[in-house]
């Protein structure tokens, strides 16, 4: 059988205030024709198809229509939520999108009410089965560990232990004979970071060895890191990746989604389908001559733009005349004034909320790490929607 594994769409995403939707529809428009194109079997959604916890209708909408545009084409379509969806809400609208033929699952279920979707293959009518494992966090890890694996929560371990016991609870799911794959939004330990994920939320307690998954799988679909990347397991362990350039930290990243093709007896084969639609990003360094000398060269590029001279009035308002897409202008450090800062010469605006509480400690002589590793927990239960 053949499936398709995508995630991170971070629908509703903008970059700077510059709205990014259409682009969004132009990048979910070329996975659907893929789709169109290969017959697959399955499409995979490996979680974050929402930027916010609480996106617009347009945003909403366009990620509606693309799922059923996905299961229109005769695949099936289970998709998961990821530390930026909001859990509750994709339960809310699970019923409704199963009456369309597409498996929506906010939280982590036993195996026997959705932890396992289960279904045959209409290419080769071989049996599968996707164990699907939504994003967890920290406070709520233990729960699903007692609800799932029935570990009572005085002997649950760490992070990476409540994800071992819920992958061994959802891998009983899994039958002789048949393809069985697991689909999880989480980080697994020595993965890359794309540039633009939730940084609380994948560092600390947050990561899982890739041997959580065994031997069993014959293939693991990942969201969270937006760099295509695969992992060293004893089964295929694979990020997709972001399928666009979801912030400048990203844009030497290469935009696909995956193609694989298994059988029950056979190794998973993976193909990179490349993905064009996404707007390149691009840090650009020069003089403002030089610059706008090079504008053609730009073309619809999103531009970071670092400015090869000292400032001066209206050196903003110039770069953004001779090119519209520079969406964030700064002066190259070289030729910037010292700013002091209580923090160091980084500013502010550069640091996450994890480096300036970092920063916050270290002025005040705290050096105990589980100060730090509080803050991030706290901090994802502020930020994560569950």
């Amino acid at each position: 059988m053949k499936f398709l594994h995508t995630s991170d769409w971070h629908v509703g995403k903008t970059l700077k205030g510059r709205n990014r939707l259409d682009e969004q529809r132009a990048v979910l428009g070329e996975i659907v024709r893929i789709a169109r194109d290969e017959r697959f079997d399955a499409i995979l959604v490996a979680g974050d198809l929402y930027e916010t916890s609480a996106p617009s209708a347009a945003a909403q909408e366009l990620v509606v229509r693309a799922l059923m545009a996905l299961r229109e084409t005769g695949a099936e379509v289970i998709a998961i939520a990821g530390n930026h969806d909001h859990a509750a809400t994709f339960e809310a609208y699970r019923p409704l999108l199963r009456a369309a033929g597409i498996q929506l699952t906010g939280d982590p279920r036993p195996v026997h009410d959705g932890g396992v979707v289960s279904f045959d293959a209409r290419s080769t009518g071989e049996r599968v089965n996707v164990a699907v494992l939504p994003f967890l966090s920290q406070r709520y890890a233990v729960r699903a560990a007692e609800l799932l694996a029935g570990t009572p929560a005085d002997n649950v371990g760490q992070y990476d232990q409540r994800v071992r016991d819920i992958l061994e609870h959802l891998k009983t799911g899994f039958t002789p004979g048949a393809v069985n794959l697991v689909m999880a939004h989480l980080t697994v330990t020595g993965g890359t970071m794309g540039g633009g994920e939730r940084a609380a939320q994948s560092i600390f307690e947050y990561h899982v060895p890739a041997t959580a998954f065994g031997a069993d799988p014959h293939y693991v679909a990942l969201g969270h890191l937006h760099r295509r990347q695969s992992l060293p397991a004893a089964c295929p362990v694979h990020y997709s990746g972001s399928p666009f350039a979801v912030d400048f930290g990203e844009q030497d990243n290469t935009s696909v989604v995956l193609s694989v093709e298994v059988s029950p007896t056979t190794p998973a084969k993976i193909t990179d389908i490349p993905l064009t639609a996404g707007r390149k990003l691009r840090t650009v360094h020069g003089t403002v001559a030089e610059l706008t000398g090079r504008a053609e060269e730009f073309g619809d590029d999103y531009l970071r733009v670092y400015i090869r001279e000292a400032t001066r009035a209206g050196l903003r308002e110039e770069i953004q005349e001779a090119l519209p897409n520079a969406l964030e202008i700064r002066i190259d450090p070289e030729f910037a004034a010292p700013v002091t800062t209580s923090g160091g010469d980084r500013a502010v605006a550069d640091r996450s909320p994890g480096e300036l509480f970092a920063a916050y400690c270290a002025e005040r002589t705290v050096e105990d790490k589980r100060v730090q590793a509080l803050f991030a927990r706290l901090h994802d239960e502020e930020t994560s929607g569950v």
